[in-house]
């Protein structure tokens, strides 16, 4: 639901992700590392725009993301995040959400699939 602090995430594993619920402009103590997910709500659930991972300071910024015209256009509102240090652990997770999650994918969303 749209008014809770936290949500929680599968990926198509089946692991479940523990994300906290920021509204947009978010903004992150730089070098701060985790996962996020760029939303908006459609009849009370949230509908991921963009599954990424990296310096969330840079990364939640949604005027400076590489996808900023996309995510505007689409009609985010919120980010979800959470810290996580380890690149590894981020990339799998990112990967894992975006397999269970295909609608953040171009066209419905603003992630971009690997080779087109």
């Amino acid at each position: 639901m749209a008014n809770n602090n936290s949500v929680t995430w599968k990926g198509a594993s089946g692991k479940v992700y523990t994300y906290w619920i920021y509204s947009i402009p978010a903004s992150f103590n730089p070098r701060q590392n985790g996962n996020y997910i760029y939303t908006k709500v459609v009849n009370n659930m949230w509908i991921p725009l963009y599954i990424g991972q990296g310096d969330l300071s840079e990364r939640s910024n949604i005027d400076n993301h590489h996808q900023s015209r996309c995510l505007k256009s689409k009609g985010a509102t919120h980010v979800h995040a959470h810290l996580n240090d380890s690149e590894a652990d981020r990339t799998a997770e990112e990967k894992d959400l975006l397999a269970g999650h295909p609608e953040a994918y171009q066209p419905t969303g603003c992630n971009e699939k690997a080779g087109g």
